[in-house]
């Protein structure tokens, strides 16, 4: 980025990886203008704040937040200086905003830098299509925004860096990538992703039929949380839908997992199974949901059916790509991540724990000064972490600013677990990343440092 350029820095998304960006950029001398959709900070995660995160705090804390946390007292506050949470409690969804993306975002230096109901729809260069190249690199973006009344704007940028996430993008429950036949009939039987089985959303739940279908840690916690919900309504009757052979995937590794809540959380997972409270369904894979007065009925690609008064749809998400159609991206055709980092993440081919540090030379596209990172960085593939999404911005950062040597040091602190398996047909059951999930993976040693790769 041109050293001399007074544009801002378009930061698209005020979740932790947003607002993180936004504090490196600002340690960097630059400025940022973050803009999100929802109401206010950390929006999608305020819809699965009823949720536990595996990791503890330490690992879901950026340095630069951080220092910015500790140099300021935020506005109204009647404690003084910002107390930082105790580094191994797990924190819920909602104690990270309440303890850590609020108090981040009312700072002066943030607060004064995020729009809210701000959706971007769009990004271009300045009075010009993806078909031209002259004077490219140096023309500034234009990204356009939707205001909340339904008005738009057009918004100057010297870079941009899209964090904005995949939650609002599900999955279909269909196989293939498709929506199964009648899946769009059957909206109103279909439940939000990460719904509150035990809270707000209890009604919907108790005394009913629910389907839970996806093979990952989000349908393991509505799974557990439904089996505490048939405790006190024992007319609750939970099936759980998986595509693969088995749910092992799911089940973990138990006492040796390095994260132990997710130990816990298969093994328990396991036993209710083990014990009926869960019916499991393997091999099913989606091809027609049929909506009747009182129910849906949904049938596999091999002719079984099930039937139930609700469904959850754990099977992950993928990334919104549509508002980035006039920029030259250079992407996986796999993943729809990077394509440097695409290889690198493949759950085909890589468990969670095999994914190395990498930064702004991997994010990278031919479009120049303009980087996806946080969990849409990951496209399809499974299991993105907090804690790369805040090493990927620090070197994005250090990079805009013409630090080139900062943003190729990439270093990146996790626990040991070595528990992930890296057999195709376990990781391609669920080729999506969840946003649960901001737990950490197996296979990288405390302290690692390495450069991007080239």
């Amino acid at each position: 980025m041109d050293a001399g350029n007074t544009l801002p820095v378009v930061v698209i998304g005020a979740g932790p990886v947003g607002l993180a960006a936004a504090a490196h950029l600002l340690e960097h001398g630059l400025e940022p203008l973050i803009l999100e959709a929802g109401p206010a900070a950390g929006a999608a995660i305020e819809q699965w704040r009823h949720i536990r995160l595996f990791s503890p705090w330490r690992f879901n804390l950026d340095a630069a937040a951080v220092r910015l946390l500790e140099g300021a007292v935020a506005p109204g506050s009647t404690t003084g200086a910002w107390e930082a949470p105790r580094p191994t409690a797990l924190p819920y969804g909602g104690e990270l905003i309440d303890q850590y993306l609020t108090p981040l975002a009312a700072l002066p230096a943030i607060s004064n830098r995020l729009h809210t109901n701000s959706e971007v729809v769009a990004v271009t260069r300045q009075g010009m299509d993806k078909t031209h190249q002259r004077n490219r690199d140096t023309t500034p973006f234009t990204v356009r925004v939707r205001h909340r009344d339904g008005s738009t704007r057009d918004v100057a940028a010297a870079a941009v860096i899209d964090v904005s996430g995949t939650w609002s993008t599900r999955n279909p429950l269909g196989s293939a990538g498709l929506p199964a036949a009648g899946e769009a009939n059957a909206a109103g039987r279909i439940s939000s992703p990460l719904p509150d089985v035990l809270g707000r959303d209890r009604s919907a739940f108790a005394g009913r039929r629910v389907l839970v279908v996806g093979a990952g840690h989000s349908a393991a916690n509505v799974l557990i949380n439904l089996a505490d919900l048939a405790k006190a309504e024992p007319d609750t009757r939970i099936m759980w839908a998986v595509r693969g052979a088995s749910a092992a995937k799911v089940y973990g590794g138990g006492d040796l997992d390095g994260l132990p809540s997710r130990g816990q959380l298969g093994s328990r997972l396991r036993r209710l199974v083990e014990a009926g409270t869960i019916q499991l369904h393997t091999r099913f894979g989606i091809a027609s949901i049929n909506t009747l007065d009182s129910q849906v009925t949904l049938e596999a690609t091999d002719g079984r059916t099930l039937g139930a008064d609700v469904v959850v749809p754990c099977t992950g998400f993928r990334p919104d790509l549509s508002i980035l159609r006039e920029l030259r991206l250079e992407l996986d055709p796999a993943v729809e991540a990077p394509r440097q980092l695409g290889p690198l993440i493949d759950p085909e081919f890589h468990s969670c724990g095999t994914v190395a540090p990498h930064g702004a030379s991997v994010l990278a596209h031919p479009e120049k000064d303009f980087y996806i990172a946080g969990m849409k960085s990951y496209g399809r593939a499974p299991t993105f972490l907090l804690a790369t999404g805040y090493e990927q911005v620090r070197s994005i950062a250090a990079a805009l600013a013409g630090d080139r040597e900062a943003a190729d040091t990439v270093r990146l602190e996790l626990p040991e677990t070595g528990v992930c398996s890296s057999d195709g047909g376990g990781c391609c059951d669920e080729p999506t990343p969840e946003p649960v999930l901001i737990g950490f993976p197996t296979g990288l040693s405390h302290g690692r440092s390495s450069p991007s790769p080239p």
